[in-house]
Formats: structure tokens, C-alpha cells, sequence
């Protein structure tokens, strides 16, 4: 007994039980918080199976696609780790983009945790540059023609533009060199991802977690265990299982039927179209007729997220307690859902108008918070 208690209190062991074992958490925390531990658990399917992945695909533009379908045919379980793989990344935008929208309803950007929020906009953004290499790597059609558009939009940056372009593609076209160079990146990436993501909890356990009702509650905390691992546990399970779903009854629901199309430069698609995490930034950019009005829509979509801590202008957290801004919140998620649809279909009306009224729609959110904080603050002292 007295050895086990020396052991645990090494630095190593000692670091691992205080941020998971003994970290005090607020006593009210719902499901909605074990979203961030699930995220976790998506990081390291990602990792493992893209390291399997990586022992038998070939960065060639004659190869890669040929490897891939090697993979699904003759590699012993390669079927598996593929779909895993490829469902598993929108698995893992689906559970961050839940944990996005659970922090802006609950207002866990409020101060005093700045940090935590940017770091996790910086793993966000890190997480879209991971997705979009990774989706150019199975060499299809999409993966082809996504890369050639998406990374010409960085030529309408002034001066420096096609600079830029021609080091992202290697050469003066999408080939050989682009895809080893996205190669490397996609594999080197993730694990960027992992040292940002500890670094994320680390700011978090700085302050402590927010909860549903917004307060302080550094007077009621308990023990992360054995009280709150329950429940991220159940979170898992239910991810399981959803995630089982898709891998085993609809692996290709969510990827598009032109990527199992051999890339040719020759043959463009009728209708490019990014994977559908992209959609709705997809949808902002192709709002603005001007290809650089495009890349600074985008721009300032992040740049919209990274303020919001400094923005923020309301005493109260939560949303159960805004009953103005909650109504705001829920209009916010249905112009996402919305931009996600208009980013799906083709470039034409009525789909070009509405795109771009539900594009000014996301910022004029951001737009009116600050000064909603002021109006909720001020009818508030009107009441007392």
C-alpha cells in the first residue's frame, strides 16, 4: 500500500491523476459536457487507423487510387480501418461542431476562459486543413478537382497569391508533388491536433469547467471519479454505436459516388462539391461573387469565432437565462443548417440568393451580441 501511494505521487502519475481522477468538477454538469472527452476518443481512432492506413497507401498520383482500392480488397481487415477512417473524420466534426454549439449556448467562451475558446477555434482550424489534405489523398475525382479549386482560391491573395499556389501544388498544377506534400501533412497534423488538444484541457483545468447554469461553482465540485467518468462512458457507448451505424450499414452515405472515379484532369464534374463538414463555409465563400471578397468572408468567419470571448458584453453565461439571445442561438443554428444545404447544390438561382442572405445572416449574429449584452444588462436593472 505504501509503495502504490509513492508511485502515485511521481510526477508523471501525479499530473494524470489530478487532471483526470481527482479534477474538480462542478456537481451539475449534464451530457452535453462529455461531448470534449468523445472528441478525444475520435482524435486517437483517427491516429491509430491512419497509421495502419499509411503502411499500405502509395503518395503517387499512377498508385494512390489503385492502393486505396488494395486496401479495401486484399489488406486483411483494410475494409474495416478505411471506413473507420473515413466516417470517423465526420464523426469528428459532428461531435466538435456539438461541443462548438454547447460552448455558445452555455457561454463557456466567457471570461475567464479566453484561452480555452481560441485554442479550441486553433484546433478547429487545424482539424479543416487535416480533413481537406486527407480528403485529396484517395486521388478521385472530388479529391482531385476539390484540391485544384480550393487551393487556387489563395491566388487571389494580392501580390503574393500565386506564390502561394505554386508552393501548395509543388509545380504549376495539382500532381505528384501535391499529393506527397498532402500526404506528409495529413500524417503529421494529428498529432499537432493531439499536443493542441492537451493543451486545450490544460487552460480548461486552469479555471474549471463551466456548467448549465453559468455560475461559480468552485464551492460544489466533486471528484471527476468516480462520479463523472460514468457518464462520459455512456456518451461513448452512444458514439459506438452511431458511429457502428454507419461504418457497417451506410459506409459511403457521407462521401460522394465521383471520388470512386480515378482523378482525370481531362473530365471535370458537373458539380464540385467539398465533403459536407465544409458546406456551410463552403456555401459563405461562394456567396461573393469576388474570388478574394471569398477568401476574406472565410477569413473573417474565424476571425468572428476567435473574437467572440472579446466581444461578449453579457454578466449572464448560460442561455437558459437570455431568453432574447437563446432565440438568437437557435436562429444561428438553422442558418447553419441552412448554409450547409445551399453549399450542396449547384451554383445557380434561387440557391446563389438565398446562400448569400443566410451568409450576411451568420455575421449580423456576431454583429448584434455585444450589443445584446448591453440590452439584456440594461432591461435587467430596469426590472430590480
Amino acid at each position: 500500500m505504501t509503495r502504490r501511494l509513492s508511485i502515485l505521487k511521481q510526477p508523471l502519475f501525479k499530473t494524470l491523476t489530478d487532471h483526470i481522477i481527482d479534477y474538480p468538477t462542478p456537481s451539475n454538469l449534464s451530457y452535453w459536457w462529455g461531448f470534449g472527452s468523445t472528441a478525444g476518443l475520435c482524435l486517437v481512432i483517427q491516429i491509430i487507423t491512419g497509421i495502419f492506413l499509411a503502411m499500405h497507401y502509395t503518395p503517387h498520383v499512377d498508385l494512390a487510387f489503385n492502393s486505396v482500392e488494395h486496401i479495401m480488397r486484399d489488406v486483411c481487415g483494410g475494409w474495416l480501418l478505411r471506413y473507420m477512417h473515413a466516417n470517423g473524420a465526420s464523426m469528428f466534426f459532428i461531435v466538435v461542431y456539438l461541443h462548438i454549439f454547447r460552448g455558445l449556448y452555455y457561454g463557456s467562451y466567457a471570461s475567464p476562459r479566453e484561452l480555452v475558446w481560441c485554442m479550441g477555434v486553433v484546433i478547429l482550424l487545424l482539424m479543416i486543413v487535416t480533413a481537406f489534405i486527407g480528403y485529396v489523398l484517395p486521388w478521385g475525382q472530388m479529391s482531385f478537382w476539390g484540391a485544384t479549386v480550393i487551393t487556387s482560391l489563395a491566388s487571389a491573395i494580392p501580390i503574393v497569391g500565386d506564390s502561394i499556389v505554386t508552393w501548395l501544388w509543388g509545380g504549376f498544377s495539382v500532381d505528384n508533388a501535391t499529393l506527397n506534400r498532402f500526404f506528409s501533412l495529413h500524417y503529421l497534423l494529428p498529432f499537432v491536433i493531439a499536443a493542441m488538444s492537451l493543451l486545450h484541457i490544460i487552460a480548461l483545468h486552469q479555471y474549471g469547467s463551466n456548467n448549465p447554469l453559468g455560475i461559480n461553482s468552485s464551492v460544489d465540485k466533486i471528484s471527476f471519479y468516480p462520479y463523472f467518468y460514468v457518464k462520459d462512458l455512456v456518451g461513448w457507448v452512444a458514439f459506438a454505436i452511431f458511429f457502428s451505424i454507419f461504418i457497417f450499414y451506410a459506409p459511403n452515405l457521407l462521401g460522394h459516388p465521383d471520388n470512386y472515379i480515378p482523378a482525370n484532369p481531362m473530365s471535370t464534374p458537373a458539380h464540385i462539391v467539398p465533403e459536407w463538414y465544409f458546406l456551410p463555409v463552403y456555401a459563405i465563400l461562394r456567396s461573393i461573387p469576388n474570388k478574394l471578397g471569398g477568401v476574406l468572408a472565410i477569413a473573417a468567419v474565424f476571425i468572428c469565432l476567435f473574437a467572440l470571448p472579446f466581444i461578449n458584453t453579457s454578466y449572464v453565461r448560460s442561455s437558459s437565462f437570455r431568453p432574447i439571445h437563446k432565440k438568437l442561438f437557435w436562429l444561428l443554428v438553422a442558418d447553419c443548417l441552412l448554409l450547409g444545404w445551399i453549399g450542396s447544390q449547384p451554383v445557380e438561382a434561387p440557391y446563389v440568393t438565398i446562400g448569400q442572405i443566410a451568409s450576411l445572416g451568420f455575421f449580423v449574429y456576431f454583429a448584434i451580441l455585444p450589443i445584446l449584452g448591453y440590452l439584456e444588462t440594461k432591461l435587467i436593472s430596469t426590472k430590480i
